[in-house]
Formats: C-alpha cells, sequence, structure tokens
C-alpha cells in the first residue's frame, strides 16, 4: 500500500539559486545561504554562514564584530517568505511577502563572523494574506535569539 505524503509532510530544500528565485533580496540584504529542510508552508530550516566579509561588521563593531540583532530577525522573516512562496508553489508566481509585525523578540548570544547560524521558523497560522511564525536563530544548538513575527502576501500588481 502506497502512503500520500500531504503538502505538510514533504520536505524541500533550497540552494541559493533557489532561494534568489523565490525572495527578491539580492546582496547585501539576502540573509539566508540556502534551506536545508521545508515542510509545505508549515516549517522550514534555514541557513546563514555568517562572513567577516558582510559589510555590516565594519560598524558593529569595529574590533569586536557583532552581527545585528535586526538581520538576525530578518533572516527568519526571509526563511519563512520563501518557506511560503516554495510552499504555494505556482500559486506564488507574482507573489511578494511584506514584513508586518515583531513580537516577543528576544537576543540570548551575540551571532559572529565564522558561525554557521541555523534558522527555524514555524508557522502559527495564517488566515487570508496574512501569515503568522515563531522563529529561532540557532548557533551549534544554541538558541542565539527568537522572535515572533506576522507577514503579508500579495500580488505585486497590488504593491
Amino acid at each position: 500500500m502506497t502512503e500520500t505524503v500531504t503538502s505538510a509532510e514533504k520536505v524541500d530544500e533550497a540552494d541559493i539559486k533557489r532561494v534568489m528565485q523565490l525572495l527578491p533580496h539580492r546582496y547585501p540584504l539576502l540573509m539566508i545561504d540556502g534551506i536545508k529542510e521545508m515542510r509545505g508552508t508549515q516549517s522550514a530550516i534555514g541557513i546563514k554562514n555568517v562572513s567577516y566579509n558582510e559589510p555590516h561588521f565594519q560598524g558593529h563593531f569595529p574590533g569586536m564584530p557583532v552581527m545585528p540583532g535586526v538581520l538576525i530577525v530578518e533572516a527568519m522573516a526571509q526563511t519563512a517568505g520563501a518557506l511560503v512562496l516554495n510552499g504555494l508553489g505556482q500559486g506564488a508566481d507574482n507573489k511578494v511577502v511584506y514584513f508586518m509585525s515583531i513580537d516577543k523578540a528576544k537576543f540570548r548570544k551575540p551571532v559572529v563572523p565564522g558561525d554557521v547560524m541555523h534558522v527555524h521558523v514555524q508557522k502559527l497560522q495564517s488566515r487570508g494574506p496574512v501569515w503568522k511564525f515563531n522563529g529561532q536563530a540557532k548557533v551549534n544548538g544554541a538558541i542565539v535569539a527568537e522572535a515572533d513575527f506576522a507577514a503579508m502576501i500579495i500580488d505585486q500588481a497590488d504593491a
């Protein structure tokens, strides 16, 4: 007997080329290098290889580089956006994702050059064009940041 796999159980991956197909972001604001696990529109694990060459480290902070918290949250949002657009398939053509809100953000440990950040996002709910997520950024298995956030998915023509 064959078992049917639902979209929530199907596991996809996205290399940097696929991420760039899904998201409009480009250097220096593309905050994820790939996604190693996408389960339908339910959850994903994005990857960010933190490099000293990134422009924000010139001023944050010289001699003691720390990845800005807002960029860690942006990595969460980009992972979630790519998850949703990938999960919608053909229905995602000509869609764009806009960040709406951030709640309960906590930054627990600094993220520094050389770290590999794993960005875990989990859908909390979706109603119409509004999607809510919980995100956790981890380095070496330890949570370095977390937040709840929401985004709206709309047609590019309406943007």
